[in-house]
């Protein structure tokens, strides 16, 4: 599919100044040491790598404005926590932070939409349905019915799920002397769940970002193997492991702050 020019409202993208290497280090030099200007400039100097990365968002479906927005917040987020110590490209490590973020918009924001094929296989089903009762007295089993229709038992029972209407999660589902019971008391917190996957995808790009003894001896640490027995491990003090695994435990925080 090509990729056409993101265009953002009330802002000339042609504008956008790019950042060479060297000043993108300068610059995380100075703020790092407290300079906030210095900042702003990195913020600015690598919008052009938020908007190309839209690109392959920008299908008309999405509100291309908004996810700019969110594609910020993201790059705000890899400039707060990047490590020049590491060598590493910023453009790198941003893409995935960047990405994220407006990944997370983009599901969180989807409503739910039934297929076209989904639809008409729905009608199939129903109609089928209807004559077998008909002809039989009984309703058929979605055995019959996936059969009849060469299709699988499962797709059966996910296209009759799909006809049922949406429902808010604040309908009452009981209600008794003035004490109503609502769809969202009896439904299981997706939101957190949801919350809890990303910070285990971000708690994984973290280790790997870590040098691999840093990341050898959180994993170990967290697995019960002690400072002791890991000192003799690489043949160094205990006083040495605590201040590697002092410092690992202080990089992932910055990565998932």
């Amino acid at each position: 599919m090509k990729n056409y020019k993101v265009e953002i409202t009330n802002f000339d993208t042609n504008k956008i100044r790019v950042l060479s290497q060297d000043e993108m280090i300068e610059l995380f030099k100075k703020y790092q040491s407290g300079d906030l200007k210095a900042k702003e400039v990195l913020i600015e100097g690598n919008l052009k790598l938020v908007l190309s990365i839209l690109k392959k968002y920008n299908n008309g479906k999405n509100n291309i404005d908004d996810l700019f927005q969110v594609g910020v917040i993201g790059l705000i987020k890899a400039i707060d926590n990047f490590d020049l110590s590491y060598n590493l490209m910023f453009s790198t490590y941003a893409v995935t932070l960047i990405m994220g973020e407006v990944r997370r918009y983009i599901r969180d924001n989807t409503p739910f939409r039934v297929s076209r094929s989904i639809k008409e296989l729905s009608y199939e089903i129903l109609a089928f349905k209807e004559n077998f009762t008909k002809k039989n007295g009984v309703e058929p089993s979605p055995s019959q019915i996936a059969s009849a229709l060469d299709i699988t038992e499962y797709m059966v029972s996910y296209t009759l799920e799909s006809l049922s209407p949406t429902v808010s999660i604040h309908e009452p589902v009981y209600q008794d002397s003035g004490e109503a019971i609502y769809l969202l008391d009896q439904l299981s917190d997706q939101k957190q769940t949801n919350e809890r996957r990303d910070e285990m995808i971000l708690l994984n790009e973290a280790l790997n970002h870590l040098k691999e003894r840093e990341k050898d001896v959180l994993l170990k640490r967290y697995s019960g193997v002690t400072q002791v027995e890991l000192a003799k491990e690489y043949n160094i003090s205990q006083a040495q492991v605590s201040r590697i695994e002092k410092g690992a435990l202080q990089r992932v925080r910055k990565f998932m702050s």
